[in-house]
């Protein structure tokens, strides 16, 4: 970085504090282990084809959280350095973030994969890439704001190089990206929460010179950012939804600096989410790995590439087990769901598929049944498969476009590759501005 004053801290040490200082966690306690079981099976029975994303996440979750499976670990560090060598070109910033964060997330020898490949340069170009495109495009980013969220993370954990005027620039909490539509998203503030605290204690350590007035602002930004994550606070104490508390917990324990003690109750969110897990509600690795790290106590901020990979949770086992289908009485062995895709009109259709099919699957059926109306084409990402067109319309990030999943009329939480269907359930793709 090439800022040009060196900070006088003594003046800003009461205004900002450094977060760690005053970290408010609340986690499981030994005792509760095994409420975490599924998640940790649903990792470990999963299947991670070569080239699979979903890999990254459950990687850096296992290292954050300090839990020991050599099979599984290097069965997902075979498929990440499969990502590194042959399909790196293809991967957006944040999933190369992510790819940095999880090899490198403890003292192990695969941490030198990172140098060996100059994941660090790269990224740092990634990152250049995302920020020309914004100034090219009325602001809009190539990905979005949670993956631009995840650059700043990783260059700030890795001493990479970045512009701490252009973070300060960008990541107003006013700025149109947190956004879809009118609503506010949690997990993309969370992730902005995290990566503007790393930053933050870089100024603060002395890592990192700048001038006095973007660490303000950046404590600023915080401030904001967490009053609106906490605004989204549901009276069952989870955050924006199922699905975003895990990462809004981690960026509210990095800042419990910025607000109240009485304004969020950290032991009834995480009772919620543990009787979310015990309705199944988190089926899939990505989702699975994204909650964990929370639930131990852990944060992306705790990304430490010379400290040790097991934790006090060292000892907790994975079961290798098969899960256990339980069949009750009257249970179908298919579902009827009506689908449709809406543009400028809608089309529909009636679609049979499995029990326990995910919504990617009947829009597969449908595409079988009608390719010309129905046809779409989709991406894998570290966050699980993605829907980029349909009828042959491509969403577009420089145009704020993108294709939106509907059940009964209401934005669903859950991805294309994760949201399980329902018999008679009322399903719809709409193209949708954001």
């Amino acid at each position: 970085m090439k800022q040009s004053h060196q900070l006088p801290l003594m003046g800003l040490l009461l205004f900002s504090l450094i977060p760690s200082q005053l970290c408010e966690i609340c986690e499981v306690s030994e005792e509760n282990y095994i409420r975490l079981k599924p998640l940790l099976n649903t990792m470990n029975q999963s299947k991670y084809t070569r080239g699979t994303s979903s890999s990254v996440n459950v990687l850096l979750s296992l290292q954050l959280v300090g839990i020991q499976n050599q099979n599984l670990k290097q069965k997902l560090i075979q498929q990440i350095e499969y990502i590194v060598k042959r399909r790196l070109s293809q991967v957006s910033s944040g999933e190369l973030a992510l790819i940095i964060l999880a090899l490198g997330a403890c003292r192990n020898p695969d941490k030198n994969l990172i140098y060996d490949y100059h994941l660090i340069d790269k990224l740092e170009n990634k990152f250049q890439a995302e920020i020309e495109n914004m100034e090219a495009h009325n602001g809009n980013p190539l990905t979005n704001y949670y993956q631009l969220s995840l650059d700043v993370l990783a260059l700030c954990l890795f001493n990479g190089n970045y512009s701490t005027t252009k973070v300060v620039n960008y990541f107003t909490p006013e700025n149109k990206n947190y956004y879809f539509g009118s609503q506010f998203s949690v997990d993309t503030g969370a992730m902005a929460v995290l990566a503007l605290t790393c930053v933050k204690r870089s100024l603060i350590n002395g890592q990192v010179k700048t001038d006095e007035s973007n660490l303000k602002n950046i404590s600023i930004y915080i401030k904001s950012l967490v009053e609106k994550i906490l605004s989204e606070k549901k009276e069952n104490g989870l955050i924006g939804n199922t699905f975003s508390t895990g990462e809004a917990m981690q960026a509210l324990f990095v800042s419990s600096d910025y607000y109240h003690e009485n304004d969020w109750n950290c032991q009834q969110t995480l009772n919620t989410v543990l009787t979310e897990i015990s309705q199944g509600a988190f089926s899939t690795p990505n989702v699975a790995a994204q909650v964990l790290p929370a639930l131990m106590g852990k944060t992306f901020l705790d990304v430490n590439k010379d400290s040790s990979c097991v934790s006090a949770a060292g000892n907790f086992s994975i079961s290798t087990q098969e899960p256990i289908t339980v069949t009750t009485p009257g249970s179908q062995s298919s579902i009827s769901v009506n689908y449709s895709v809406r543009i400028n009109e809608t089309y529909f259709a009636n679609v049979t598929v499995p029990n326990g099919s995910v919504f990617l699957d009947v829009m597969e059926k449908a595409q079988e049944m009608n390719d010309t109306i129905f046809g779409f084409t989709m991406e894998e990402s570290s966050w699980g498969p993605y829907i980029t067109s349909v009828q042959g319309l491509w969403a577009s990030n420089n145009d704020r476009t993108y294709w939106e999943l509907l059940s009964g009329g209401k934005p669903l939480s859950q991805g294309v590759g994760s949201y399980v269907v329902h018999d008679g359930e009322n399903l719809e793709v709409r193209w949708s501005k954001y």
